[in-house]
């Protein structure tokens, strides 16, 4: 386990697997419906009213958010506090608040237990991700058990 003096603050993990996939399979996407309009016959695209346009785009602008939430995912330390953001909401806890990080074999990403007895998701490391999301959980976890001693 590292210690929690060879962790430089501040500190950012991000999930690797899903910001890859989202942009691979975005541009990809994108890619096929703009080969897939422009291979259409001007007779085809014509048949296509406004409203059909427009929700195609909005269709679109959707998936695009939902990747967007997913990929923003991190968790951020510095020497104050720890800053969570998963999808669209951002949290930031003192370092008193965080008691553990864990990681068990199988789940999707890592929890936080709080001191108030709740937990919240840590989107950004994620079981996918294999090593790094270990790594990461090891050296937050060294980041957690160096507080109190800080308060000593």
């Amino acid at each position: 386990m590292p210690a929690a003096s060879e962790v430089a603050l501040p500190r950012t993990w991000r999930p690797a697997g899903v910001r890859f996939a989202v942009i691979g399979f975005g541009v990809m996407l994108l890619v096929v419906c703009v080969a897939c309009w422009f291979g259409f016959d001007e007779s085809v695209r014509e048949r296509f009213s406004w409203l059909q346009r427009i929700t195609v785009l909005a269709m679109g602008a959707g998936l695009a958010t939902c990747g967007w939430a997913l990929a923003r995912a991190r968790v951020t330390a510095d020497a104050e506090s720890l800053t969570v953001v998963n999808g669209f909401r951002t949290r930031r806890l003192e370092w008193a608040e965080v008691v553990a990080v864990h990681l068990p074999a199988g789940a999707p990403w890592a929890t936080l237990d709080l001191a108030d007895g709740t937990e919240i998701s840590a989107m950004a490391l994620q079981g996918s991700d294999g090593r790094g999301a270990r790594d990461g959980v090891r050296e937050l976890r060294a980041l957690i058990d160096r507080q109190p001693s800080d308060d000593s």
